[in-house]
């Protein structure tokens, strides 16, 4: 062969392997925090000082040896927050069932929801079914339908439109069928041997949720038996069809609402073919083992409604605007209007009923807070304390179970503040604080009590005093059974407020003092665009679908839709210095455990830092922190989600216990059984290696058919914020630090990441009083306690609060919510004190600019992966401050969490690489080692072959 056909073969073959070698380096190291998600990450060996080795580094300490038994203690509280959530709101008596033989009835008996879809589900792949849970309380299930349901299922998938399904942000792609096998399937040898197991009929009603898609609120195109303007709520033809089979079969049917949201079910209450009603959520991997138990009474239901359940969804203030609204002249710019403003879910019913406007009997089917039990209790005031305007309000209730069985009861303390028609809105009735009993045997008391600060009484005034205020006059502190019901043998207790207090100074609990912070938000509604509705005139201010002009943007807010301009950002500041970076300097993270954020000593560790390496590492935060081995930093690891930790990136790796829904919990009204999640996640978490949990997620249930109200406890502001401090309290016992999610008013799916995103419009009252409150509540009331050891060696205790937050996809008004300025600085930090880190959303779509999220001092960390997102501006005064800022926040939160674990002061880092990069390093190897062989080769082939003797042959060969 001559030398220039061979070059022509051998060179291409050497430079595609020289390419490969050097492209797979190159897109490893753009792409690492993904394929650390999917491959597993390396890890650090911890060298500590000699002095250091002599120290308890230990800081947090998980209850168990494994993850294995981690996830089988997890797996015991899986059931208990099942036993309390799981709520009877109707029985006629024929609950408890004797144990016999029962018959399972409808689709979702032999496919359950166990949760939600998207990032907040969770692995149920070994999940006890409905079947097994029911066996679990003694019954005997009835195979022969059941199986004929699983068959059915299993030939039905949700995916080819077999039961709703909910395909994350494609609407094309998702299917609103509900799926419920035609009662004229049922078999023959089916309605045969429903004389076999005649005690029962459960009839289980299913409806799934999940993130990116919000549930149908016209089934017309989903259903061919769907009457005009039927919504995915209420029962459909099939499920009203399988009732009438199960009544005219069976003596006793019960229903189970397997469902994260509230449904129209007021036919099945107003229908006395229907013997009882359990609300029973999505239970996580075995939360249905409580359901037999509950059916047959070894468990006495305890849980409470965490929404109003009322009769026609169609008339709640929010429905008209809940859904799909573009701007005519904004491209792929989108808006929701929360003209109902504070009047959200029981708020509006009890108030309406109150002022006339509705007939609250026929309007309402359950209240907020209400539940049945297998026992009665008594309540009685046994004690009050009536604190000054800058005290509490305490108030002593003694519970007795009158009844003949063993049972919880849920105490709900209620407020009523004076009003006066056309000043500062509010609601009838609000709830103040909350209690649940221990376990009580019949005839046995327990006293709780409930504790309300009478600032949080106060209403913010936003187009008055631009303040909270406290209106002078007598407030009714009521304890209740619900929302409607004033507990029986209790009167409302009064307090008089003298003189109106305005809060200009701020409230006992704030930081800095509340004041206008939205007030470009409240615009459209003070422009007269928007009207929110009001008490003093619910008729003429009822909520209306927008119409006509309402589809223009206005000027303002095509602006704030326009792209960010970091550089003109840059040009109007006058006050920013260019900070330090790679200064020399022996300071370690771990030194900074346990200082407060604005110690000098911060300054010195900041110094060291690179820009290079904190712009890499604040813009590739997927599912975890980059790691700094100079200044002892690990990478940690950072997962999904409010069920539980799960990943669906890679399940296998990074896989927790699923447990029930938030909406589950939330119907446990227990705030000891939230703080035993956060608990036990953080016991998982030590056992798998995971510092950070994306949850909980406190997010409020403005409608019913938001498609993520399972990862969302409550429709009410106190409830979810309690329960969900309490989860975060229990998760920083081990160290993990919990991004409270979505800062702020991520209320619904449609829209949310289309185009140039969605603007959430309210006023400033409605945001602070009901969205932002369960998130102020978790940032005030927070705590857990901190070991460190400090300069001397001395080990020292401190306390610690929430440190990590989530902010949201949806804009506020026009601006994006990680990007406001207003929302992540003035308040979250300002106003409420919040010392910590801010993630945003999965950022992966235009308008969430990196620079802007910076600049609003407030998010810090962008969830997304390296090279997805551009950073305009790194080199302005005012970028690299804000630079700082953010890594500032991050490594605070990152230095008091149990990612420090093992360090002492001094501590430093070898990094050892995971087995994928040790295999890719020998791949690199092996491959430069073939291309310097294959170059040698080559060189050597040429030369032989120029300075052999030329024969007829390669002469013949070169003709």
């Amino acid at each position: 062969m001559s030398n220039k056909r061979f070059l022509a073969i051998w060179i291409p073959i050497v430079a595609v392997v020289a390419i490969i070698a050097i492209g797979a380096n190159i897109a490893i190291g753009m792409y690492r925090g993904a394929i650390e998600s999917y491959m597993g990450a390396g890890s650090y060996a911890i060298s500590n000082t000699a002095d250091g080795d002599k120290l308890d580094t230990e800081y947090y300490t998980a209850d168990y040896a494994t993850n294995e038994e981690a996830k089988s203690a997890s797996s015991e509280l899986v059931e208990e927050i099942a036993g309390e959530g799981m709520t009877l709101v109707k029985n006629n008596g024929t609950l408890p069932l004797a144990a016999g033989a029962v018959t399972l009835l409808g689709r979702g008996a032999a496919d359950p929801v166990y949760g939600g879809s998207g990032s907040g589900t969770a692995d149920t792949r070994t999940a006890v079914n409905i079947k097994a849970g029911i066996e679990n309380g003694g019954f005997t299930v009835n195979g022969t339908v059941y199986d004929q349901l699983a068959a059915f299922a299993e030939a039905n998938p949700a995916a080819e439109g077999g039961r709703t399904n909910i395909v994350m942000d494609k609407p094309e792609e998702s299917n609103y069928n509900i799926g419920e096998m035609p009662v004229a399937d049922y078999s023959q040898a089916s309605r045969d041997s429903f004389a076999e197991f005649p005690d029962a009929a459960i009839v289980v009603i299913g409806r799934a949720g999940g993130e990116g898609g919000d549930l149908a609120t016209n089934m017309e195109k989903w259903d061919e038996r769907a009457e005009p303007g039927q919504h995915q709520l209420e029962l459909n033809a099939d499920e009203k069809d399988l009732l009438e089979l199960a009544k005219s079969q069976f003596e006793n049917v019960i229903v189970v609402v397997n469902a994260s949201t509230s449904m129209e079910l007021g036919p099945l209450q107003d229908d006395e073919g229907i013997d009882g009603i359990i609300l029973a959520g999505s239970p996580g991997v075995n939360g249905f083992n409580a359901l037999g138990p509950i059916l047959s009474g070894d468990i006495n239901p305890s849980g409470r409604t965490v929404d109003v359940f009322s009769r026609d969804f169609t008339a709640d203030p929010t429905f008209v605007n809940f859904g799909d609204f573009a701007y005519t002249n904004v491209d792929d710019a989108y808006f929701v209007d929360y003209e109902e403003g504070i009047y959200v879910g029981y708020r509006y019913y009890e108030t309406a009923a109150v002022e006339g406007f509705i007939d609250y009997d026929q309007a309402v089917v359950y209240p907020f807070g209400y539940g049945l039990s297998y026992t009665s209790f008594d309540k009685a005031i046994t004690g009050q304390r009536l604190g000054d305007v800058d005290g509490d309000i305490s108030v002593d209730v003694s519970v007795t179970n009158t009844g003949a069985v063993a049972g919880k009861d849920v105490v709900q303390l209620y407020y009523t503040a004076p009003y006066t028609p056309g000043g500062v809105e509010k609601s009838s009735v609000v709830l103040g604080a909350f209690a649940k009993t221990s376990l009580l045997e019949p005839g046995a008391s327990e006293t709780v009590t409930l504790t309300v600060p009478v600032e949080e009484m106060a209403s913010y005034d936003s187009t008055g005093d631009g303040a909270y205020v406290l209106d002078a006059g007598v407030y009714e502190i009521k304890v209740q059974n619900d929302s409607h019901t004033i507990a029986a043998g209790t009167a409302p207790i009064t307090y008089t407020v003298d003189e109106k207090v305005t809060y200009t100074e701020g409230r006992a609990s704030d930081e800095t003092a509340a004041t206008n912070h939205f007030e470009d938000v409240t615009a459209a509604f003070s422009e007269g665009k928007v009207t929110a509705l009001s008490r003093a005139d619910f008729a003429g201010t009822f909520p209306k679908a927008p119409e006509g002009a309402d589809f223009e943007a206005s000027e303002a807010t095509i602006a704030d839709f326009a792209p960010y301009d970091a550089a003109a950002a840059a040009a109007a500041d006058t006050d920013s210095e260019a900070p330090v970076w790679g200064a020399d300097g022996n300071v370690s993270l771990v030194d900074m455990r346990g200082l407060a954020y604005d110690d000098p000593k911060w300054d010195a560790l900041l110094d060291q830092l690179t820009l290079d390496e904190v712009v890499d590492m604040l813009t590739s935060g997927a599912y975890n922190t980059a790691g700094l081995p100079d200044i002892g930093k690990i990478r940690t690891n950072d997962l999904d989600g409010p069920a539980g930790f799960s990943s669906f990136i890679n399940p296998d790796l990074w896989t927790g216990t699923a447990f029930p829904s938030e909406y589950l919990l939330g119907q446990t009204w227990n705030v000891e059984l939230a703080n035993a999640m956060g608990v036990a996640i953080g016991n998982e978490a030590l056992t798998m290696g995971a510092n950070g949990w994306y949850a909980p997620a406190a997010n409020l249930h403005r409608s019913p058919f938001a498609g993520r109200n399972f990862e969302y406890y409550s429709e009410d502001p106190v409830l979810s914020g309690a329960l969900a401090t309490a989860a975060v309290d229990g998760a920083l016992t081990k160290g993990v630090y919990s991004f409270t999610k979505h800062f702020a008013m991520n209320d619904q799916e449609t829209n949310r990441v289309n185009g140039n995103g969605i603007a959430t419009w309210a006023t400033e009252q409605t945001i602070r009083e009901i969205y932002l409150k369960p998130f102020e509540m978790i940032v005030k009331n927070a705590s857990g306690e901190l070991s460190y050891y400090d300069a001397d060696g001395t080990k020292q205790t401190a306390e610690i609060g929430a440190t990590a937050m989530m902010s949201s996809f949806n804009r506020i008004g026009g601006t994006w919510a990680g990007g406001s300025a207003a929302l992540m600085h003035d308040v979250l930090r300002g106003e409420w004190g919040f010392t910590g880190f801010v993630i945003t959303d999965f950022n992966l779509y235009p308008y969430m600019y990196v620079d802007e999220a910076w600049a609003a001092r407030g998010t810090d960390h962008m969830l997304t992966f390296a090279g997805m997102k551009t950073v305009e501006d790194t080199e302005s005064a005012f970028a690299q401050s804000n630079i700082r800022y953010a890594a500032h926040n991050l490594l605070y939160t990152v230095a008091n969490s149990n990612a420090v674990n093992g360090m002492a002061p001094g501590a430093t880092l070898t990094y050892q690489p995971a087995a994928w990069e040790i295999w890719i390093t020998v791949g690199t190897v092996v491959l430069a080692l073939l291309v310097a062989a294959g170059v040698v080769w080559i060189i050597v082939r040429v030369r032989r072959h120029r300075n052999r003797p030329v024969t007829v042959n390669d002469e013949l060969a070169s003709s």
